[in-house]
């Protein structure tokens, strides 16, 4: 297996991979890769579409048995978030295959880096899976099968929406490893629980049941039949007025970043940009003539 040294990162530009970024002294590409050889991948994008004609998007973790985030699962994720990041669906699912949803990070990520490298490693992951998963312009929703790690369980925070099922554990656990996670974990779960409980759950580094992830306002709800519950959801929010949907990410994301005050101050031109669109107009007119949730969306 190539180190980190001599391994090229890729992005999907049809033939799936291709090295980007500046070469090293051996003229190869730093940073994550995926074998082209391979037959099978550790991450699947498919996409589909309602009864209504709305186009979802499904992301899978599948790199038994753990569903580890090692380099290969690494570019197979970034991949996928780049082409639903290029063309975007009106709603996207985020699940796993296998007893795990994920049991952390492959820790040989982490050997033998400088400061310089391990820092570049959080950037990347920021910048090619954080902010363009939160920065997608319709909903996002995790499912959480299983027990749920470090890095899995920091993308499910930079999801709209987490659903569990009641055997489901969460764990951020870097402190295992002389580490605290840095995909944005500990600011996204201080702001869904709180700081002090932020402060509890990485420090102890203990599981916590989906149960009292719920208390603490991190998972939105629990089912028994998450499969069905969950795409249940991810179709009926594909359904829905897509643009209002992102207008919403919009002015949450100016509260996240400015506070109350912000948000207020850019509420009226992201929410009036509304007035000019299909769905608006067309909603409006539908509950007029007939009534309330008889509408129909097209994302337009």
């Amino acid at each position: 297996m190539p180190t980190s040294t001599d391994s090229p990162r890729f992005r999907d530009v049809g033939d799936r991979f291709q090295p980007v970024g500046p070469t090293n002294s051996v003229g190869r590409r730093p940073g994550f890769y995926a074998d082209p050889m391979s037959e099978t991948q550790p991450t699947r994008l498919i996409r589909e579409f309602t009864e209504a004609g709305a186009e979802f998007a499904t992301i899978t973790l599948d790199h038994p048995p753990l569903n580890l985030f090692d380099r290969a699962l690494i570019a197979s994720l970034i991949a996928d978030i780049a082409a639903v990041r290029d063309v975007a669906p009106r709603a996207l699912l985020i699940r796993a295959e296998g007893k795990v949803v994920s049991g952390g990070v492959d820790v040989n990520i982490f050997d033998g880096r400088t400061v310089e490298e391990g820092a570049q490693l959080w950037r990347e992951l920021f910048e090619q899976i954080i902010h363009p998963l939160e920065a997608l312009p319709c909903p996002v929703v995790f499912a959480a099968h299983g027990l749920t790690l470090t890095a899995a369980f920091e993308i499910s925070l930079a999801c709209d929406i987490i659903l569990a099922a009641p055997k489901a554990k969460f764990g951020l656990v870097e402190t295992v490893v002389g580490l605290t996670p840095s995909m944005g974990g500990p600011q996204r779960l201080a702001e869904r629980a709180g700081s002090g409980r932020a402060r509890e759950f990485v420090m102890t580094g203990d599981l916590y049941p989906a149960a009292t992830m719920a208390e603490w306002g991190v998972v939105n709800a629990i089912h028994e039949d998450l499969e069905t519950e969950a795409r249940a959801l991810v179709t009926r929010l594909a359904d829905g007025p897509t643009r209002a949907h992102a207008a919403t990410k919009r002015i949450i994301e100016a509260w996240r970043s400015g506070g109350v005050a912000h948000a207020d101050s850019v509420t009226p031109e992201v929410s009036g940009e509304l007035f000019d669109t299909a769905d608006l107009r067309g909603a409006v007119r539908s509950f007029l003539d007939i009534g309330p949730g008889k509408a129909t969306y097209r994302g337009e």
